[in-house]
C-alpha cells in the first residue's frame, strides 16, 4: 500500500475518533453539567428523560443507519449523522424549559444512532481484520479519556461559562470530523437504484421506542404505563416481521440474525451491556456509600474499567491470528466473571482497590469479548451487509446496557426493601449517607447495612451476568479469518 493511501487512511481514522469523541464526551459532561441545568431550567421530575430520550433514539435508529449505509453509502450516511447531532446539539443549548431539552437530546441521539455504527464500519472497510482490532483500541481509547476529561471540561465549562457551551462545545468537533470524511474518505461507486424499506424502519423505530419506554417505566415501578407499552411492542413487532417477509429489501435480514455465529454473538453483547451498566452504576454507589470513600475514589475505581477496555482490546489485535476469533472471545467473556467475583466478596472493610482491581478486570474482559464479536460479525458477513450486521452487535449493546438498568434497578430496590434486621431504606436516606459521608450514628449504620446487603445481591446478579456471557460465547462455532479482506484501495480511498 502507497504511503499516500496509508496516510488517507490514518486521516480518515482520525475523522471517525473525532466523530466518536462528540458521543462518548457528550455522555460524561451533560452528567456532570445536569444538577446545575436543571436548576435553571426547572423540571426536575423530568431529569432522568435528558439521558433516557437520547437513549432511547440512539438505540432505535442504530439498526436503521446501519442499513441506510450499506444502501447508499457510508459517507452520506456518516455526513448525515454528524449533521443531525450538531443540530440537536446547537438546539439543546438554546433549550429554554426541560421538556425542551428533551426533544433536542431525542434529536443528538438520531445523530449518535447513525455515527456509532458507521464509524465501527468504516474502519471494517479499511482495514483487514489482522489491523482492525488495533484502530478498535484506538477508538476504545477515545472513549477512555472522554471518561476522565468528560467531568473536568463539564466542571470548568459551569464554573466559568455558560451551560449551553457544554452542547455548543460539540460544533468545531463535529465540523472538523465532517471535512475528514469529504477530503479522505472515498468509497466506489453503488449501482442500481437502492430500495428503501420505510414502513420497516418506521415499525422497527416504534417497536423499540416502545420497548424502551416500558423497560424505563418498569424501572420507575409505573406498571400500568409499562403494560400499554409492551403491548405497543408487541403489536408492532408483529406488523414489523409481516412487513419484512414481503419487503423487497427488508430493513432488518432475518437471515443475518438468525445465523448462529452472530445470533450467539450479539446475545453474549446483550449480556456484556447489562454486566457494564451494573458495574458503572453501582459501583460508585457502594465505594461513596459502603466504604465511605470520596467521589474522586469512586470514580477512579470505575475508571479502571476504561483502561481495562482499551488493553483488551489492544491484546485483541495482537491475538487475532495467533489464537483465533472463537478461543478470544471465550477467553474475554471468561475474564469477565473473574472480575465481577471481586465485587461479590467486597465489604463495608474491604479496600477500594480490591473494586478498582475488580474493574480493571471486567473492562480487560470486556475489551476483549467485544472487539472479538465485533470482528467476528463483521468477517461473516459479505461487504454490502456489513453495516447493518456491525449495527445489529451495537445495538445489542445498547439494549443490554437498557435492560441492565432495568434488571439492576429492580433487584437493588428489592435488597433495599427486604434488608434483614432493618426497616426499608428510602433514597433519600441513600442521599443523605452519600452526601454526608459518614460512618457514624446508629441511623447511618443501618443505612449502610441495608446498602451493602442489596448491593451484594445486586454484585451477585452481575456475576450470573458475566456467567451468561461466557455461556453465549461459547455456543459461537469456530470462525476462520480471510486473509484477503482488504479492499481496493480505489474503493474506499
Amino acid at each position: 500500500m502507497s504511503e499516500s493511501i496509508q496516510a488517507k487512511r490514518h486521516l480518515v481514522i482520525a475523522a471517525v475518533m473525532a466523530s466518536m469523541a462528540m458521543v462518548a464526551l457528550e455522555a460524561t459532561i451533560v452528567a456532570t453539567a445536569m444538577p446545575q441545568i436543571v436548576t435553571q431550567l426547572g423540571g426536575l421530575h423530568l431529569y432522568s428523560w435528558v439521558f433516557s430520550s437520547f437513549l432511547l433514539t440512539q438505540t432505535a435508529m442504530t439498526v436503521v443507519f446501519g442499513k441506510l449505509s450499506d444502501l447508499y453509502g457510508r459517507k452520506p450516511v456518516m455526513l448525515a449523522g454528524i449533521a443531525i447531532f450538531l443540530l440537536g446539539s446547537v438546539l439543546a443549548g438554546f433549550a429554554w424549559s426541560m421538556p425542551a431539552m428533551i426533544v433536542f437530546r431525542l434529536i443528538q441521539g438520531v445523530g449518535a444512532g447513525a455515527i456509532q455504527p458507521v464509524s465501527m464500519t468504516i474502519v471494517a472497510d479499511l482495514y483487514p481484520a489482522r489491523e482492525r482490532g488495533k484502530v478498535q483500541g484506538y477508538l476504545a481509547s477515545v472513549w477512555a479519556v472522554s471518561a476522565v476529561l468528560g467531568p473536568l471540561v463539564g466542571s470548568l465549562i459551569i464554573h466559568d461559562m455558560s451551560w449551553a457551551w457544554i452542547f455548543w462545545l460539540n460544533v468545531p468537533i463535529g465540523l472538523a470530523a465532517a471535512v475528514g470524511f469529504v477530503m479522505f474518505l472515498r468509497e466506489g461507486e453503488r449501482h442500481g437504484k437502492p430500495s428503501l424499506d420505510i414502513p420497516g424502519a418506521v415499525l422497527f423505530t416504534a417497536a423499540i421506542g416502545a420497548l424502551m419506554f416500558a423497560l424505563t417505566d418498569i424501572g420507575a415501578s409505573n406498571t400500568e404505563h409499562a403494560l400499554i407499552e409492551l403491548a405497543i411492542f408487541a403489536a408492532c413487532t408483529v406488523l414489523f416481521v409481516l412487513q419484512e417477509r414481503r419487503a423487497a429489501d427488508p430493513m432488518i435480514s432475518f437471515s443475518i440474525w438468525a445465523h448462529r455465529p452472530i445470533a450467539a454473538s450479539n446475545c453474549a453483547t446483550v449480556f456484556v451491556g447489562m454486566a457494564m451498566m451494573g458495574l458503572t452504576t453501582f459501583l460508585p454507589v457502594y465505594v461513596q456509600g459502603v466504604l465511605h470513600r470520596t467521589p474522586v475514589v469512586a470514580g477512579l475505581a470505575l475508571t479502571m474499567m476504561m483502561v481495562g477496555w482499551p488493553l483488551g482490546a489492544t491484546t485483541t489485535a495482537k491475538s487475532l491470528h495467533r489464537f483465533g476469533l472463537r478461543q478470544l472471545m471465550v477467553f474475554g467473556s471468561g475474564v469477565i466473571p473473574l472480575g465481577a467475583l471481586f465485587f461479590v466478596l467486597l465489604t463495608p472493610d474491604s479496600s477500594p482497590l480490591m473494586a478498582g482491581i475488580g474493574s480493571l478486570i471486567m473492562g480487560l474482559g470486556m475489551g476483549i469479548a467485544s472487539v472479538s464479536s465485533l470482528v467476528l460479525i463483521q468477517e461473516i458477513v459479505e461487504p454490502r451487509q456489513r453495516g447493518s450486521a456491525t449495527a445489529s452487535n451495537l445495538f445489542s449493546r445498547n439494549l443490554g446496557n437498557t435492560l441492565g438498568a432495568t434488571l439492576f434497578g429492580a433487584v437493588l430496590n428489592y435488597g433495599l426493601a427486604h434488608a434483614p434486621g432493618s426497616v426499608p431504606v428510602t433514597a433519600d436516606q441513600i442521599k443523605h449517607l452519600l452526601d454526608t459521608q459518614a460512618d457514624s450514628g446508629v441511623q447511618n449504620m443501618l443505612v449502610q447495612d441495608a446498602l451493602h446487603h442489596s448491593l451484594h445481591i445486586t454484585f451477585v446478579m452481575m456475576f450470573v451476568i458475566a456467567i451468561a456471557v461466557l455461556l453465549a460465547a461459547m455456543v459461537v462455532p469456530h470462525i476462520s479469518l480471510r486473509r484477503n479482506v482488504q479492499v481496493s484501495p480505489h474503493e474506499n480511498l
